[in-house]
C-alpha cells in the first residue's frame, strides 16, 4: 500500500494513498488532540503532515526492515508538531490538497466521545489505529455478505457478534429467515470465523514476515484492553 502510494499517478496509486489516509489520518489526529492541541490545530497539523508525505519523497525509503510503519509515522509526526508554528501555517484548511472529508464536525465529536482522559497520546494513537483495523475488517465482512446476497442475514446476526443487548433472539431470527436454531448457531459461528480470517489477513498486511503476525495480533488485542 505504501509503495503503491508513491510509485506512480495511476489508479492503483490513488487507491493506495486513500487506504493510507483512511488507516492513519484519524489515529494521528487523536494523538495530536491528546497532546493538547485544539480541534482546528489538530486538523491543520494532520493535514500539513499528509501534505508533506504527498509532496515530498519521505515515503520512498520506508521499508519493513526499518520497523513498523505506524512507528515511523508517529516519529515523523512528532517532528512536525515540534515545529508546528511553521508547519501549521504552511498549508491551512482549504489549501492545495484535499483529503476526502477530513474536516467535518464529526471529528471533534468522535474524539470527545471516544477519548479517555487517562490515555497517553501514544496509547490514543495506537488504540485508534486498532479501531481502524477492526472497522476495516468489519466492513470487509459486510462486503462479503452483500456480494453473496445475504445482507439480511448479516444485519440480523451482526449484533450477536458484538454481544449487543438489543440483538434479536435467535429463535425470532430463525422464524424470520426460516432457519432452524442449529442453522442460526452455525451461521454465527461461520461469521465469527470469517471475521477472524479477515482480521488475520489485515494483520498479515502490516508485517514483514508472516511469522510476526501472531505477535502483532496479540499486540493489537492487548491495546484494546490496555489503559494509561
Amino acid at each position: 500500500m505504501i509503495h503503491g502510494a508513491v510509485q506512480s499517478e495511476d489508479e492503483w496509486s490513488r487507491k493506495s494513498w486513500n487506504d493510507l489516509l483512511e488507516t492513519y489520518w484519524y489515529p494521528l489526529y487523536a494523538f495530536c488532540r491528546r497532546q493538547g492541541c485544539s480541534h482546528p490545530d489538530a486538523q491543520d497539523l494532520t493535514q500539513a503532515f499528509f501534505t508533506h508525505l504527498l509532496t515530498s519523497r519521505a515515503l520512498e525509503n520506508v521499508a519493513p526492515s526499518k520497523g513498523r510503519f505506524r512507528s515511523f509515522l508517529l516519529t515523523s509526526f512528532r517532528n512536525l508538531i515540534a515545529n508546528h508554528s511553521r508547519s501549521a501555517r504552511t498549508i491551512r484548511r482549504g489549501g492545495t490538497h484535499h483529503f476526502f472529508s477530513l474536516y467535518s464536525d464529526d471529528l471533534d465529536a468522535r474524539f470527545k466521545s471516544g477519548s479517555q482522559c487517562f490515555e497517553s497520546p501514544e496509547l490514543a494513537y495506537e488504540r485508534e489505529w486498532v479501531a481502524t483495523v477492526l472497522q476495516r475488517t468489519w466492513d470487509k465482512l459486510a462486503e462479503d455478505y452483500i456480494r453473496a446476497e445475504r445482507h439480511e442475514l448479516f444485519t440480523l446476526l451482526a449484533p450477536h457478534m458484538m454481544s449487543d443487548d438489543k440483538a434479536l433472539p435467535r429463535l425470532e431470527i430463525g422464524e424470520r429467515l426460516k432457519l432452524s436454531p442449529a442453522a442460526i448457531a452455525m451461521s454465527i459461528y461461520r461469521m465469527r470465523k470469517r471475521f477472524g480470517e479477515i482480521l488475520w489477513n489485515q494483520v498479515l498486511f502490516t508485517v514483514k514476515d508472516p511469522a510476526e503476525a501472531e505477535d502483532e495480533l496479540k499486540h493489537l488485542m492487548a491495546i484494546v484492553g490496555r489503559r494509561g
